[in-house]
């Protein structure tokens, strides 16, 4: 089994309703190297409509993209917004939520990510073993 390195960090963000404010939420982006090609962003119970906590998981390629320029076309949907900051939709059956995070937190967050697992060497921190494994107990 191989040892699992996270890299975690607390983001301010506003989510941006239909009201004329954003709402400012603590968010949290995470890392681990034990899926290497995936970031999560998770919100507090406080911030979402069920009442519970919530995560959503994407590509960590996307995140690097979408500061720069528009990117994806999916669930998750980043891209800059002014000179600052960056907006990251998260589009679900129940609606769209649109959140707007600074582009300096997401650049310090993917700079600590880039030092633990390089872009492009992802696939050295897979443990093909262990997720065939996985597989198999889920095929059961």
């Amino acid at each position: 089994m191989s040892t699992v390195t996270v890299v975690e960090q607390t983001v301010s963000a506003r989510i941006v309703a239909s009201a004329p404010r954003a709402e400012p939420v603590r968010a949290v982006l995470r890392y681990e190297t034990h899926d290497p090609y995936a970031v999560r962003m998770a919100f507090p119970a406080d911030a979402t409509l069920e009442g519970t906590d919530l995560a959503w998981a994407f590509a960590r390629e996307l995140l690097a993209t979408g500061m720069d320029r528009p990117a994806g076309d999916g669930d998750v949907r980043i891209r800059p917004y002014g000179y600052d900051r960056t907006v990251v939709e998260f589009h679900a059956p129940e609606g769209v939520a649109v959140v707007h995070v600074l582009t300096s937190e997401i650049r310090r967050f993917l700079a600590r990510v880039e030092r633990l697992v390089p872009a492009g060497a992802e696939s050295r921190h897979l443990d093909l073993d262990e997720n065939l494994a996985e597989l198999l107990r889920d095929a059961l």
